[in-house]
């Protein structure tokens, strides 16, 4: 954890060796090389090169001034860690469109027998029919080949279940 009065940033020797080597290397994600900037240059302690205000560093890395006082705050509150890598998604942006109860659904039709004039269930069919039962409202043929390869069904190579 950051040893700081009040808003200041003192970095230990070790937090900045660990801080370099972020940002020098280049193998770190972008944000995580800008932030580890942004800690460096907020640094106050006696190893610092000079003292650089907010609006210095914002300017010197294209940032707005508030993101320099987020990830220094951050820092001084949370620690090292919690201001240099990214907050993990609690859920994804958009729902899955197949569920287990849709994905059973699905390999139950396709398992069940074609539909009259075919040997067995194309995607493409397969996906119409998924539709007209309104099993779901809006599925792409490529959700459906990709749920039915998962659960080894290949379509068009369809082999009888033994029991």
């Amino acid at each position: 954890m950051g040893r700081g009065r009040r808003d200041k940033v003192f970095l230990s020797q070790e937090q900045r060796e660990r801080l370099e080597k972020i940002s020098r290397n280049g193998q770190a994600p972008t944000k995580k090389i800008l932030h580890a900037q942004i800690l460096l240059m907020s640094d106050e302690g006696e190893r610092a090169a000079r003292k650089w205000t907010d609006v210095e560093i914002s300017e010197a890395l294209n940032l707005h001034v508030n993101t320099v006082g987020r990830i220094r705050k951050q820092f001084l509150e949370q620690g090292e860690a919690s201001a240099l890598e990214r907050k993990a998604r609690s859920k994804p942006p958009v729902d899955p469109i197949v569920d287990g109860e849709t994905e059973a659904k699905i390999i139950a039709l396709y398992c069940s027998e074609p539909p009259a004039g075919r040997a067995h269930w194309s995607v493409r069919v397969l996906t119409q029919e998924l539709k007209r039962r309104t099993i779901v409202t809006k599925i792409s043929r490529e959700t459906v080949r990709r749920t039915l390869k998962k659960t080894n069904c290949v379509p068009g190579k369809r082999k009888d279940f033994v029991s």
